[in-house]
C-alpha cells in the first residue's frame, strides 16, 4: 500500500477571500474544482507542484455556516528557502503578523489565512516554494497514533523530536519522494484531550484501487466510517484513533 498523501482539506466561510489569499500570497493556482448543489471544493497548489506533492482542498458550504476550529487540528506547513525572507515578504503584502521567526527560535514562523487556519513556514531545500510540507494533528496517545499510521497505511516514522513537555513525530510512506507531504503528530505529555472541531476536514491518501485498499484497511481493523459504496465508489473514509478523518481517493 503506497498511500501517498494527496491533499488536506480545510473548510472556509468566504471562498473568494480564501482563494484570493492563497493565490496572491502563496502563488497557488487552481488545480481542480467540484461544484455541487450545496458545496464547492477547490484544489490549490503551486504551479510547479511535484507529482507526489499534496494539494490544498478548500471546501465552501453554500448555506453560510460558520466553523469551530477545535484544537486537535494544528496547521499546514509550507516550504520556503529562507523563513525570514518569506515572512518579511508576506508582511509587506499585508498578511497578519502572527508568529514571526524570532518568536519561533529563527527556524520557522506562522501566519494565518482569512479563516484563522494556521500556516507554518518551514525551511526546506526541496520542493516548490510554498508547497505543502506537512499537516500537523494533535494526538492523545502517541503510541496508538503512530501504530495506526504504520499498521494501517504502512507509513514509516522518519523523524522525531522529543522535548521536555511534548514530542513531534513525522510519518509518510516508505520510499515517498522528499516533495511528498508528511503527517506530523504532536503529543503533549500533560494528558490533555482534544476537540476535532469542523473547520478542518481530513487528509486524503492516494490509492490505485479503492476497493482493494478499503478491504485491506478493514482487515487491519480500521474504522468502517464511510465505505466506498456509500460514497458512490468515488472515495471512502476511515478515522484515526483520535477521530481525525482519513479519505481514500483513487489516483492512477
Amino acid at each position: 500500500m503506497q498511500a501517498t498523501l494527496d491533499h488536506t482539506m480545510m473548510r472556509v466561510e468566504d471562498l473568494d477571500a480564501s482563494l484570493d489569499w492563497y493565490t496572491t500570497h502563496l502563488g497557488y493556482e487552481e488545480k481542480g474544482r467540484w461544484e455541487a448543489d450545496t458545496f464547492t471544493n477547490v484544489f490549490l497548489g503551486p504551479e510547479d507542484a511535484h507529482e507526489e506533492g499534496a494539494l490544498l482542498e478548500l471546501t465552501y458550504n453554500h448555506d453560510g455556516r460558520t466553523y469551530d476550529h477545535g484544537d486537535a487540528w494544528g496547521h499546514i506547513a509550507v516550504r520556503v528557502e529562507d523563513v525570514y525572507d518569506a515572512y518579511e515578504e508576506l508582511m509587506d503584502q499585508g498578511v497578519e503578523d502572527y508568529r514571526d521567526p524570532d518568536s519561533c527560535g529563527g527556524s520557522y514562523a506562522f501566519v494565518r489565512d482569512p479563516d484563522g487556519h494556521e500556516v507554518e513556514l518551514v525551511e526546506r531545500d526541496h520542493g516548490a516554494r510554498y508547497s505543502l510540507d506537512h499537516t500537523m494533528l494533535r494526538v492523545e496517545d502517541a503510541d496508538a497514533a503512530i501504530g495506526w499510521f504504520t499498521r494501517k497505511l504502512e507509513y514509516e516514522l522518519f523523524r522525531r523530536e522529543e522535548f521536555d513537555d511534548f514530542a513531534l513525530y513525522f510519518l509518510k510512506p516508505e520510499g515517498a519522494a522528499d516533495e511528498a507531504m508528511s503527517v506530523e503528530l504532536t503529543y503533549n505529555y500533560d494528558g490533555r484531550t482534544y476537540d476535532v472541531g469542523d473547520a478542518w476536514g481530513h487528509v486524503a491518501v492516494r490509492s490505485s484501487d479503492l476497493h482493494e485498499t478499503w478491504d485491506t484497511l478493514m482487515a487491519r481493523g480500521a474504522e468502517d466510517y464511510r465505505d466506498p459504496e456509500s460514497c458512490n465508489d468515488r472515495y471512502a473514509f476511515t478515522k484515526t484513533p483520535d477521530k481525525q478523518e482519513i479519505e481514500i481517493v483513487t489516483r492512477d
